[in-house]
């Protein structure tokens, strides 16, 4: 039996928008899906049992092979059973390959064909990390998605120097799958399930999945290019990288408009390091299926919560008397309990627990309208439901 390490199957369709579920093995996760960022291991703000919770049910968190990889080290958490046993997390994780992270050192970095030499934001020592590094670390963190070692450019960048990155992708990307395979054949996955163990009807083969990048800055053509080229490779899942990196919106909801589409229609769509709760919206209806972004913990950390009327700063001196909830339609325990007068108390005395709830408030929300999205797509009525969204965080607080 030919089983494949992930399935994916659409249950609805309202225009381009898709809604369905990817099987993994460390259970289902119905799309589209917005995934918690765990940098260390950790979403920073709020405990797993938060994330477990019926009201959140994160069903995959990400992890960061670049930061994990210099603390505490791969090899500490291959001695210590592999990410999801090292952190306590039971559920999917998919790992960003670092790329990314090497790529926003600037300075610090140098990038040849064989890889990326860098300076540790850490200690300053020099490191190397190339596509088989970044496997070899994946295999170890044991991430159920592992994501190809890719190149990234500005929003900006010109034709010519998005060409050459984009091509570096695509030969680091048939690196990466040559590793990735000689790693799962050799047994490196620590995250590797018995196919015996897994649900009969889950039909996978309990190791690691991998998905590849489609770059080429804002050039359309540059990124149908790279999709052929990452598509001719074959992977489990493909993704769009390179976006919201100081591109203006327009050219994002642009690249995604064409892209989207043209990617393989029996996998997993994944859009990276996006976004906003609109962005999200706007992107389902372009026809993309996973999403992650750091905005709901970092902007709960400095005092600003999503709602569904927009973006409410906390330090603002008019609610200091305010009994009301953050967001009168949200049904989160944080809005069930706490007034933004109280919030506002807790954030201007600079109690941690300030930072801990409107964490908590917006993976709430962050979380729950990627439900009502499924919910509108299933019901065929996707159509009204983006563009009453859409008027009501555009509103403004009150």
């Amino acid at each position: 039996m030919n089983q494949k390490a992930i399935g994916y199957e659409i249950i609805a369709r309202d225009g381009e928008a898709r809604s369905g579920v990817i099987r993994t093995r460390r259970g289902n996760i119905e799309t589209p899906v917005f995934m918690p960022v765990g940098t260390l291991g950790t979403v920073k703000g709020t405990r797993f049992e938060a994330l477990e919770s019926a009201e959140l049910d994160a069903r995959i968190i990400l992890g960061n092979t670049y930061h994990l990889w210099l603390r505490p080290g791969a090899e500490t958490i291959r001695e210590c059973g592999g990410l999801h046993r090292f952190i306590g997390w039971e559920r999917a994780l998919l790992t960003d390959s670092g790329g990314f992270q090497v790529w926003s050192l600037g300075a610090l970095r140098k990038i040849m064909e064989e890889g990326t030499e860098f300076r540790s934001h850490v200690d300053g020592s020099l490191r190397f990390l190339s596509p088989e590094v970044s496997m070899q670390v994946q295999a170890a963190l044991g991430s159920d998605i592992v994501m190809v070692f890719d190149e990234c450019v500005r929003g900006d960048a010109s034709r010519e120097e998005a060409r050459e990155s984009m091509l570096l992708t695509a030969r680091w990307a048939e690196r990466s799958r040559l590793e990735f395979d000689v790693l799962q054949k050799e047994g490196m996955d620590t995250g590797h399930i018995d196919e015996r163990e897994l649900p009969i009807d889950a039909r996978l083969n309990g190791a690691q999945a991998l998905f590849g990048i489609v770059q080429g800055a804002a050039h359309l053509d540059l990124r149908r290019e790279s999709l052929e080229r990452t598509a001719e490779i074959g992977f489990d899942g493909y993704a769009i990288g390179g976006l919201s990196v100081g591109e203006e919106k327009s050219v994002m909801y642009g690249v995604v408009e064409e892209i989207a589409p043209l990617m393989p229609s029996d996998c997993p769509r994944y859009l990276m390091g996006v976004g906003t709760p609109e962005d999200l919206v706007e992107c389902v209806a372009r026809g993309l299926d996973m999403f992650d972004c750091v905005l709901p913990t970092r902007n709960g950390r400095t005092g600003q919560a999503f709602t569904s009327r927009g973006k409410l700063n906390i330090k603002n001196a008019q609610w200091v008397r305010d009994q009301r909830p953050l967001d009168e339609r949200c049904a989160c325990s944080v809005c069930r309990r706490h007034s933004r007068a109280f919030l506002r108390h807790l954030y201007m005395t600079g109690e941690m627990l300030a930072s801990i709830l409107l964490t908590h408030h917006n993976l709430a929300f962050f979380l729950d309208t990627m439900r009502s999205v499924r919910q509108a797509i299933r019901s065929g009525d996707f159509t009204r439901f983006r563009r009453e969204f859409l008027a009501g965080v555009s509103s403004g607080v009150a």
